[in-house]
């Protein structure tokens, strides 16, 4: 397959373009700094860009098979730049009429898992508590998604470890899964790159954990 991803040099990103490149497909990346992004390979295409602009980004994405998205703030003080960027990607790939496109979110954002327990919820309650404009952030993000013309996956991770690839991870579509509380980047990438091709997923937000 033909894919873009962007948020490339970031921790999730950089391993859906290692993965991918592993899997025989064509991988166009979109960064700010190609310095930052330590990958490799004869089907990569580095595509440097501002992701300020959607014109400038048609490019980058026409003719894809699909679209892939790690974009979201590195902290607290870049609450709401998943939304701004997300906002860009989408009005380029309705440009080019891509259907497919695939987005990280959070696991707070979405349902809350059945059969959690009291320290479960509390847990979830302090974070969502501290980290509240992000994932004000990140509802935004979802809902402009939900938006689109594209045939969207939302993926909603727990907390995220720098782990090898282990493909052993839960998927609830639709809600998440009990008592998930962690996730390594590497199987967060495994686990969008397997749905690209799942219909069941399309239009729907996907939990995912170990």
């Amino acid at each position: 397959m033909k894919l873009t991803v962007f948020g490339a040099t970031g921790g999730i990103g950089k391993e859906i373009v290692r993965q991918a490149l592993d899997a025989g497909h064509e991988v166009t990346a979109v960064v700010r700094d190609p310095a930052r992004l330590p990958v490799t390979g004869d089907r990569l295409e580095v595509f440097r860009a501002d992701l300020g602009d959607p014109g400038v980004l048609r490019a980058a994405v026409a003719g894809r098979d699909a679209v892939l998205s790690g974009l979201g703030a590195r902290g607290r003080g870049d609450a709401g730049v998943a939304v701004k960027l997300t906002r860009t990607v989408l009005a380029a790939l309705e440009a080019e009429e891509v259907r497919r496109l695939l987005v990280v979110s959070a696991a707070p954002v979405g349902p809350e898992p059945e059969g959690d327990g009291l320290v479960d919820r509390a847990v979830r309650g302090i974070v969502s508590a501290v980290l509240k404009d992000i994932y004000a952030d990140l509802r935004e993000m979802e809902a402009a998604v939900a938006r689109s013309a594209t045939d969207w996956t939302v993926v909603r991770p727990p907390r995220l470890q720098d782990k090898p690839v282990s493909a052993r991870y839960r998927t609830v579509v639709g809600g998440f899964p009990a008592r998930g509380r962690f996730i390594g980047r590497a199987d967060v990438a495994h686990a969008m790159l397997g749905m690209i091709g799942d219909a069941g997923t399309v239009k729907q937000g996907v939990g995912v954990a170990y």
